[in-house]
């Protein structure tokens, strides 16, 4: 007889858990809608390219404009911003703030999406897709607990970024192939990883705090939202065409 309240209690507590889930995934596939459709804008319309960007009339190359380098501070700023403050801000306001910076990062994004051939960003887009689903699931299913894996996939970041800044002045396309491949395997680590944290903090948010679950889904649909986002595009630059 007193399973029965027990086993009420486990499913009424997954079902928060999958309401939270469904959430983050809602939340970051609005994220990366908008950021393709600002894209898909800023590439296709002329005067928004001039405006943003300089563009060389005689080889159509495009370099980023200093309006573009303060957006991308900006970017940086409402990342830090939200991470510090998620637990302070209202529902709305990291809801907005998590919109705007996905627009800014569609904006941003468009030199590097010029630079490939729009069938090689439309076929690596869906393979990033198919290897973030599957990854992603894994960590939502696995019993196994990936809590060791933080430490080591945050060096192989910091790793990556640095090799990645000196990449910038020797330029070497072996070292950028290394780079990419490397970014790859930490990238579908972290979605594994991220989202396993994620289902434990849906386990631990506060039935009926509507503001904090939206707060918690918001932040959730940030950090998978950055791991998609990387892991297309170090697949781009090992998969993608350039024009």
């Amino acid at each position: 007889m007193n399973q029965y309240p027990s086993m009420q209690h486990s499913a009424a507590k997954a079902e928060v858990v999958n309401a939270f889930m469904r959430g983050v995934y809602g939340w970051m596939s609005a994220g990366l809608a908008l950021t393709a459709a600002v894209s898909y804008a800023v590439v296709n319309t002329s005067s928004l390219l001039q405006m943003f960007f300089n563009v060389n009339p005689s080889t159509g190359a495009v370099s980023m404009s200093t309006l573009v380098f303060v957006l991308l501070l900006a970017e940086i700023g409402i990342v830090f911003f939200l991470s510090a403050r998620i637990r302070t801000l209202a529902p709305g306001t990291a809801t907005a703030l998590f919109l705007v910076y996905s627009g800014l990062n569609g904006l941003t994004l468009t030199p590097i999406l010029l630079a490939y051939t729009a069938e090689s960003v439309a076929s690596t887009f869906v393979i990033t897709a198919g290897m973030f689903g599957a990854m992603s699931l894994y960590g939502l299913l696995t019993k196994k607990d990936l809590t060791s894996w933080g430490s080591l996939l945050f060096m192989g970041l910091i790793g990556i970024m640095i090799a990645m800044v000196v990449n910038m002045f020797i330029q070497s396309s072996a070292m950028a192939f290394a780079i990419s491949g490397i970014g790859v395997i930490i990238f579908l680590g972290l979605t594994a990883y991220d989202t396993q944290k994620l289902k434990t903090m849906g386990e631990m948010v506060p039935a009926g705090d509507e503001a904090a679950i939206r707060r918690g889904t918001i932040m959730g649909a940030l950090t998978l939202y950055l791991d998609f986002i990387n892991l297309f595009l170090m697949l781009l630059r090992l998969m993608g065409d350039r024009r």
